[in-house]
């Protein structure tokens, strides 16, 4: 991404645009809206857009750095989200090779295969050879308490917070040299997308949601929301369908596949946060939980969107 460029200027407006006007309706109802439970819900969406400000002021930033800078800060996003994970679960001395693996071994070569453009152990790195090695490394301690659980925990951290994350700075390096605003454009249409779906989802929930699709897993989320959220979102797609080399209609439908699972990815999140007992994976958000919280949707719909990218476009 290029500053000079009219396209990336276009985009910028836009997204400060849309952050600005959700700011200042949280204001505006804050104000407003005297009853608790209006007071929580405006609460929240004031959170919610806050932490968006800053974290697509980094998105943004990284790309125009270069793709150096994109998997550097993503590589950063992937070492914290590892360790929210890690946190949150049960763990015990027999493990700590293992992690030490996963922290220090697994995720900088899985980024460094992201710079370096190698596209087959891109793949196969983290779910085949990290998932032979993580339990290698915790059976020859000789604890077999809970070494299934404790093993596949391990495993599942490093395939959410590293392997489904790494996707998204390896969207740069497919072949799209024609796009307005390169293949930064495709990092912006999933991130807007998959986000500006769970934004919808929630306003959609609040404003006419009735029917609760997982009432112990997730409260708040109503079909009304879902299907509300999911069609505005993917208008939206359809809108930029121009940062892609998608046609309106095809971005329509990529953006429809990408909210529904993140939506599933988000109330997959939430049970292990339910089985866990915890209510934030974090508190590095100010208000909002941690970095998990954020970005759980965009983890599950990240790698289909580079499969689609690559393997349906990437003649184009």
């Amino acid at each position: 991404m290029n500053w000079s460029s009219p396209e990336t200027r276009q985009v910028i407006f836009w997204i400060a645009g849309i952050l600005l006007f959700f700011s200042v309706l949280g204001r505006v109802l804050r104000w407003r809206v005297k009853s608790e439970k209006g007071q929580a819900t405006t609460a929240n969406l004031i959170a919610r857009v806050r932490a968006w400000w800053v974290m697509a002021a980094v998105i943004i930033g990284a790309l125009m750095g270069g793709r150096l800078a994109t998997e550097i800060v993503f590589g950063l996003v992937s070492f914290l989200a590892l360790r929210e994970f890690i946190t949150a679960t049960p763990t015990r001395r027999s493990d700590h090779q293992a992690l030490f693996l996963a922290f220090f071994v697994a995720l900088p070569y899985q980024y460094f295969l992201v710079h370096i453009g190698w596209y087959g152990m891109f793949l196969i790195l983290i779910p085949v050879y990290a998932f032979v090695l993580l339990p290698c490394l915790s059976v020859v301690r000789g604890d077999t308490q809970d070494f299934l659980a404790r093993t596949a925990r391990t495993q599942w951290a490093l395939m959410v917070s590293v392997y489904f994350v790494s996707h998204i700075p390896m969207l740069l390096q497919l072949p799209f040299p024609h796009l307005p605003l390169g293949n930064a454009g495709l990092v912006l249409f999933l991130v807007v997308v998959t986000q500006g779906s769970d934004v919808l989802q929630y306003i959609w929930g609040k404003l006419c949601g009735r029917h609760k699709i997982a009432p112990t897993l997730s409260p708040g989320k109503t079909w009304e929301g879902f299907i509300g959220g999911v069609l505005s979102a993917s208008l939206l797609g359809a809108a930029l369908h121009w940062l892609t080399p998608c046609l309106p209609w095809q971005a329509f439908v990529v953006a429809m596949m990408l909210c529904a699972l993140g939506f599933l990815g988000g109330l997959i999140m939430s049970a292990i946060k339910r089985e866990r007992g915890i209510k934030d994976w974090g508190t590095l958000i100010e208000g909002h939980g941690g970095i998990l919280d954020r970005i759980d949707s965009l983890c599950f719909s990240t790698p289909l969107y580079f499969h689609i990218m690559s393997y349906c476009f990437g003649s184009s």
